[in-house]
């Protein structure tokens, strides 16, 4: 099992697909259906590593992503999601704060 290098709250970019999104949850390894990897996940990425839950930027999408799939965005703009105020309760400018621990 590899460690967590991104956080809940942290804004990220998917390498792959370019869109932006916010971290809202973390499983230490994939936690899906072999039916859901094996349709979804077409570049294969590990199970053995993190993989996150993410709120997509611009839609009421969200998606579930292999940690190495994403990178920090150093846009420090918020995201527009339909959820965030249901998940978040505050933006810093660079992250989502929520009332629950990480």
């Amino acid at each position: 099992m590899k460690y967590a290098k991104l956080n809940v709250g942290q804004l990220v970019h998917h390498k792959l697909f370019g869109y932006r999104g916010v971290i809202y949850d973390v499983d230490a390894e994939f936690m899906l259906t072999d039916a859901w990897y094996e349709q979804m996940a077409k570049s294969r990425p590990p199970k053995n590593e993190p993989w996150y839950r993410v709120l997509v930027d611009g839609s009421d999408f969200e998606t579930y992503v292999a940690q190495c799939n994403l990178e920090p965005d150093g846009r420090h703009e918020p995201i527009q999601h339909p959820d965030i105020k249901r998940v978040f309760t505050a933006f810093t400018g660079d992250r989502y704060l929520s009332e629950q621990p990480n």
